[in-house]
């Protein structure tokens, strides 16, 4: 009998923390699951730990090098009906395979089932990864997702499960120069394939110093900022119209210039700064944000990061007639 779901946990080093990932997927309230662990070239030895002695382990040396191939070369040996995706270094809580397949059953139109986490760490968990974790944890709906889409990745990777036929379509993941599975969220989103999640936190997502999201240049800001515009310009935006940021800053800077870069005109950049507004800033002019009811057309992208300054804007735009998603998007 084929399993419910297979789950694909690419392996480079697991090393102390492998076990515990491992068992809390054996130990899920759903039975009727196969683990595909993928040695994406280990030296450390920890796979050789994990006990074979469970039918539903399987293990697969990857065909290629780095997660993104890993992920895709288990995807190959898969057979269920769902595929998850789980990382070497996390906990799933015990329901949240069964809590996941529920959603999806329920929710026929959605395609991608994210889950809401608890971020631990060994060394605690500081004030900005709390917010961070908040802020995932509140992109629940479809239509919330999608609007906070280019923010950041609203759907933490080692929590999603897939319908198999929508990680077909999507073809698994790429290895581009920017996070492949913020790349593959921004793809799902491009085709109009909807994500949700599930009330309740179902997976402990551990932070650490070894964490690639920490030692991959790929997942710097500048690479999450680079993928953001290549998708808001050729997926995101209708016809040629052109883009005012409000944000004058480095972050408002740094997407003006990956918006150059992908074709995209620029006419100018919003500011509250007074010391910014009157000047020029890659030779555009920065307006004072009254001037959101006079601008000639353009599409507004929100580059300002600063804790609680998105809450504020998205009052003022509310309050100037202007419509998250069709005027203006946030992009930090």
């Amino acid at each position: 009998m084929n399993p419910v779901v297979s789950v694909i946990m690419p392996v480079r080093n697991g090393g102390a923390y492998l076990q515990a990932a491992v068992d809390s997927i054996l130990e899920q309230s759903l039975g009727q699951l196969e683990l595909i662990l993928v040695d994406d070239h280990s030296d450390d030895r920890a796979l050789d730990r994990i006990s074979s002695g469970d039918r539903r382990i399987r293990v697969f040396k990857n065909a290629g090098q780095g997660v993104a191939s890993a992920f895709n070369t288990g995807m190959k040996h898969a057979s269920g009906t769902y595929i998850a995706r789980m990382d070497a270094d996390d906990v799933a809580l015990p329901e949240r395979l069964e809590r996941q397949i529920e959603y999806l059953a329920g929710h026929p139109d959605i395609g991608i089932c994210g889950a809401c986490v608890e971020i631990f760490s060994d060394n605690g968990v500081a004030d900005g990864n709390r917010r961070y974790q908040n802020w995932l944890n509140g992109c629940r709906s479809p239509d919330v997702i999608h609007r906070e889409m280019f923010v950041e990745s609203p759907l933490p990777n080692p929590t999603v499960l897939f319908r198999s036929q929508v990680l077909t379509t999507l073809g698994g993941y790429r290895d581009p120069a920017w996070p492949e599975d913020y790349d593959l969220f921004l793809r799902a989103d491009s085709l109009g394939i909807r994500m949700g999640k599930p009330e309740g936190i179902l997976l402990r997502w551990r932070d650490h110093d070894q964490r690639l999201t920490r030692t991959d240049k790929r997942y710097s800001l500048e690479r999450f900022q680079a993928a953001k515009a290549h998708f808001l310009c050729h997926h995101r935006f209708v016809g040629e119209e052109p883009v005012v940021i409000w944000g004058a800053g480095p972050s408002g800077r740094l997407m003006h210039d990956l918006l150059q870069a992908e074709g995209r005109g620029v006419l100018g950049f919003l500011d509250v700064h007074p010391r910014r507004i009157g000047r020029k800033k890659r030779g555009l002019p920065v307006w004072p944000i009254d001037r959101i009811g006079r601008l000639q057309g353009g599409f507004v992208l929100v580059a300002v990061g600063a804790a609680g300054a998105r809450e504020k804007i998205r009052h003022f735009m509310d309050e100037h007639g202007q419509v998250e998603g069709k005027q203006y998007l946030f992009v930090c």
